[in-house]
């Protein structure tokens, strides 16, 4: 059903039909169409358009309509309406008669969509809160089990410095939690009323728009009504978090795979995450964390696709806002399901210990402990860096490590060197060392861990 006409000739064109329809996407908004029509409903009653009883029946009627969605939400996709608008107010009239064509009184289709848009968005964001909240506890569990496994940090994909594998996870952990912020610092920008703007000039209805954003848990009306039905900068912000935690989720999928190599050991992801080859048989693949890697990408370009699309609009509603809903709807489902997808490896995964702890023995990561030991004899840090570059180089002559030298070969290098750089040397003596707010030592990592879980309301 056209919710237009009146004005046309001829009907359209049955390409440009297909072209213009988008109930395929915004069927998503069905239920939240529905919530909008009730809250409408209730606004034109209050401003004296519909009598008690006339509310009554299109609330009955609204509200039988969004339990059949509920139990069935492709419903309104076996038919060919315009949009969810149109397909709303088709059955509507079909169950109460001429009174569901009342329902659009002083209403657009413009802050229609919009408000139903927003009340989209503020729930997809809930969803995507509550599963990131999810993943960072699977991430401070995981620190939580590793606080007293070491291995090496990179720089560069070098091994660079000894840290405990839990510091690496943490790390994860403090960026899902910045995003849960954006997320939520979006929410207050999306939860806005648009209803009562009418097509771009307002209504002449006196309906209260601070009841109407009430009833539908929205913070406030907007202020402006031209803003209120051609802006999707909302959409955007929230395609901007999403993305942002999609390049987290993407970096640390790609150190799980690197980890999950054989060149590097660290970790074995759970089979049931896990994906074998058709032709080789020896072999188990990390496609859990492809995926998330992969899909991240579609996110990236759902943000590019609305930027695009908003830049260039002239004041007010264009049709080009038909398509804000699709590249959403897309990413956010994709954003589920890598967070979802995410935990599950997380819990699963088994963290080998030895090998963790050999990539921090075998790659000269405590070349920084040793030159600390030299300034603490007074020796510049810039004297003391070159001396153990000396001294790595001549291990790495001798396929030794630094902890193996002889005392003599180290003296010959610097003479000031005494026996108390063996103690230096051990893993656990740098470890140790890095006891300062927001370090990789035992104590603070274990201090990290209980904040994390504090932040977070875990047990």
């Amino acid at each position: 059903m056209a919710l237009w006409g009146g004005r046309f000739e001829t009907k359209p064109d049955e390409l440009f039909k297909l072209f213009n329809d988008s109930l395929p996407v915004d069927a998503a908004l069905a239920l939240q169409d529905i919530d909008g029509s009730i809250a409408w409903a209730k606004a034109i009653h209050r401003a004296g358009v519909l009598s008690a009883d006339e509310l009554a029946r299109l609330a009955a009627a609204l509200s039988h309509l969004r339990s059949q969605i509920s139990d069935s939400p492709t419903l309104p996709l076996a038919d060919s309406d315009e949009d969810i608008h149109s397909w709303v107010e088709r059955r509507l009239i079909e169950a109460v008669g001429d009174l569901g064509k009342k329902l659009h009184t002083g209403r657009s289709r413009n802050d229609q969509v919009a408000t139903d848009f927003r009340l989209y968005v503020r729930a997809e964001i809930d969803a995507r809160s509550a599963e990131l909240k999810d993943a960072r506890r699977a991430l401070i569990d995981l620190a939580d089990r590793t606080k007293t496994v070491v291995t090496s940090g990179y720089t560069h994909l070098q091994r660079a410095q000894p840290i405990l594998f839990a510091h690496w996870a943490l790390a994860y952990q403090e960026m899902l939690e910045r995003d849960a912020a954006r997320f939520a610092d979006a929410r207050k920008r999306v939860n806005v009323c648009p209803l009562g703007s009418g097509a771009l000039a307002g209504t002449t209805y006196q309906v209260n728009r601070e009841q109407i954003a009430k009833d539908l848990g929205f913070d406030a009306p907007t202020r402006n009504s031209l803003d209120a039905t051609s802006d999707r900068d909302f959409v955007i912000e929230t395609l901007a978090a999403a993305s942002n935690c999609a390049i987290h989720l993407s970096r640390l999928a790609e150190d799980l795979i690197l980890f999950a190599s054989q060149e590097f050991g660290v970790v074995e992801m759970h089979d049931s995450v896990s994906s074998g080859s058709s032709l080789m048989p020896q072999k188990k693949n990390p496609d859990a964390c492809e995926l998330i890697r992969g899909k991240c990408g579609r996110i990236f370009g759902a943000l590019a696709t609305m930027s695009m699309t908003v830049k260039g609009l002239p004041l007010a509603y264009n049709k080009d806002l038909q398509e804000d809903k699709e590249p959403l709807i897309d990413a956010m489902r994709q954003l589920s399901m890598c967070l979802r997808v995410l935990v599950r490896v997380l819990d699963t995964l088994k963290v080998r210990e030895s090998r963790a702890r050999d990539t921090a023995l075998d790659g000269y990561a405590n070349a920084t402990e040793l030159a600390d030991y030299l300034v603490a004899k007074g020796i510049p840090f810039r004297e003391a860096h070159d001396v153990v570059g000396k001294l790595v180089r001549h291990a790495i002559a001798k396929a030794a490590r630094l902890e193996d030298l002889p005392l003599a070969d180290m003296a010959a290098i610097d003479a000031r060197i005494d026996p108390g750089v063996y103690e230096s040397l051990k893993l656990e003596t740098g470890l140790a060392r890095r006891e300062i707010a927001g370090g990789t030592g035992p104590g603070e990592v274990s201090r990290a861990i209980l904040a994390a879980r504090q932040r977070l309301a875990l047990p």
